[in-house]
């Protein structure tokens, strides 16, 4: 007589970005190649662009963190003070969502204070809309180091570091299986083995069919 396996009961954990690891793969790079240099000189400008889930803000926080620079977000730039940034390295997040009269007075402090300027974002600086001409010279001429999505060998260790955080073992072929069915982001990753682990089962691939199958049905 054959007996189940029991399910081993884990305790739910929180997503943690900076759980994540950093890894450099074929996908991202050239950009690290980028930030490791950057900057090169006073005033220095650069855009990191990618599309969601690839990374980049996880990147831009590790050169932020190494170069002792301000972190930013989004529509903050609008509230900090001058004096604090001026002759600093600046880390904007999600930088599209700044204003204009931020972004170029951002512009300005780092090419008048001798600081620099990490602008993170899912599109290219030159794209972004403006109605100030001064501005729209300098996001045109703004170097951008780009990451692609998630390739095969990032989204392998992505998956196996969400399964390590929950302590599963997943089943021979799982990875390779969702590799070929999820979308490219680690958040992708994140939600698929959440899901998986939500199931209470041994994590199969008859099982992360299932869970794959209830998510296209949805």
């Amino acid at each position: 007589m054959s007996v189940a396996p029991q399910s081993q009961m884990r305790l739910p954990l929180e997503r943690n970005e900076a759980a994540r690891p950093l890894v450099v793969s074929g996908c991202n790079a050239a950009a690290a190649a980028a930030l490791e240099t950057f900057p090169q000189a006073p005033g220095a400008i650069l855009a990191l662009v990618g599309p969601r889930g690839c990374g980049k803000s996880r990147m831009a926080e590790d050169w932020a963190e190494r170069v002792g620079a301000v972190p930013l977000h989004g529509a903050e730039a609008a509230l900090i003070d001058p004096l604090e940034i001026e002759g600093r390295p600046v880390m904007l997040d999600v930088a599209e969502a700044a204003d204009d009269e931020s972004l170029f007075h951002l512009f300005n402090l780092t090419q008048s204070g001798g600081g620099a300027l990490l602008l993170v974002s899912r599109t290219a600086p030159a794209t972004w809309e403006t109605t100030v001409p001064d501005l729209r010279s300098r996001l045109n001429a703004t170097p951008v180091a780009a990451i692609a999505a998630p390739d095969d060998v990032l989204m392998t260790v992505l998956l196996e570091a969400a399964f390590a955080r929950r302590s599963m073992t997943p089943g021979e072929e799982v990875v390779a299986y969702l590799l070929k069915r999820i979308d490219r982001s680690a958040e992708a990753a994140e939600a698929v083995v959440e899901a998986l682990d939500a199931a209470h089962r041994p994590v199969t691939r008859a099982l992360a069919r299932q869970v794959l199958g209830a998510a296209d049905n949805a």
